[in-house]
């Protein structure tokens, strides 16, 4: 008797590397959506009409959770919303912005530093043991993500004259390791009821910068480009990927889960050559190698 549809939907949410796998590749595609919006879709309307749409959704999808979790649900709104504010709404706040001074394969690369920065929280805030050989791969990534935001000229970090965008994707990271971490620690309740309460924070994060963009006469003009770009990323980046990435997390732990940020370069890359006829240089191979040659000494007993 084949399996039933619900079965196999709990089955398919039993797959962390699945779920990451998949969450890496539409994140990728948040970075290629981003440069595609640039001068069509402003950067803080895209944040915040994404996730207003996102939290109707997942009200309407986590209805049943939510009322059983409401109790929790009040007693945490606070901490619930600054994590959506901070994970969600402040970092794509910045990605969007970034992609209007730097690339898309620069953004994705530059990403690849998260699952580092993480490992370095956790060593800090929660004592987790660290090798000599995690040590050496955090500072060989680190290098890796310093190559390429400096374009592959590192003396331009004595004149800081690190590029606007890349700057911006760097605090992006730092933001999104800290929200990964703080994931080990959410309140007790089903993870639709976590999603929608994260989403919500987004959406309210993002509201007084949208107001100000629009005080500056930056406007969005609804185009048929316009709005396909924005029903991906509510659909994609803001509903599946959080979804699968916050479920990675719960099965596998944020240090492992983070690794599969490193997949959001390869994918971004050929998305971003392929749909927007960006070109890779060789300071980007550069620096994805130094990233991931440190992600593998890193992960040596």
């Amino acid at each position: 008797m084949p399996a039933s549809p619900s079965r196999s939907a709990l089955s398919f949410f039993n797959h962390p590397y699945l779920l990451l796998v998949l969450t890496a590749l539409f994140w990728s595609g948040n970075a290629v959506a981003g440069k595609a919006a640039v001068g069509i879709v402003p950067p803080m309307a895209m944040n915040v009409l994404r996730w207003t749409f996102a939290s109707i959704a997942l009200v309407i999808i986590a209805y049943q959770p939510l009322k059983r979790d409401w109790p929790i649900f009040r007693r945490h709104w606070l901490r619930l919303f600054a994590t959506g504010a901070l994970g969600m709404s402040a970092f794509n706040i910045l990605l969007y912005n970034a992609v209007h001074y730097t690339s898309a394969i620069n953004v994705t690369i530059e990403q690849s530093g998260i699952p580092m920065i993480i490992v370095l929280l956790n060593l800090v805030f929660f004592r987790e043991p660290a090798r000599p050989s995690m040590l050496i791969g955090v500072a060989l990534s680190i290098l890796g993500v310093l190559v390429t935001a400096t374009h592959g000229d590192l003396t331009s970090l004595l004149d800081m004259q690190i590029n606007l965008g890349d700057g911006l994707m760097l605090i992006a990271a730092t933001i999104y390791a800290i929200y990964s971490v703080t994931l080990r620690q959410r309140p007790k309740m089903h993870w639709l009821s976590f999603m929608t309460a994260l989403a919500i924070g987004a959406a309210l994060a993002g509201i007084p910068f949208a107001v100000y963009e629009m005080s500056q006469g930056i406007v969005f003009e609804p185009t048929t480009k316009g709005v396909l770009i924005i029903a991906y990323a509510v659909l994609f980046p803001s509903l599946i990927s959080q979804v699968f990435f916050v479920r990675g997390v719960e099965l596998i732990g944020a240090n492992r889960a983070g690794l599969f940020v490193n997949l959001v370069p390869l994918f971004g890359s050929v998305l971003a050559i392929t749909l927007l006829g960006e070109r890779a240089a060789l300071y980007h191979g550069a620096g994805y190698a130094l990233i991931l040659a440190g992600i593998a000494i890193a992960q040596r007993k």
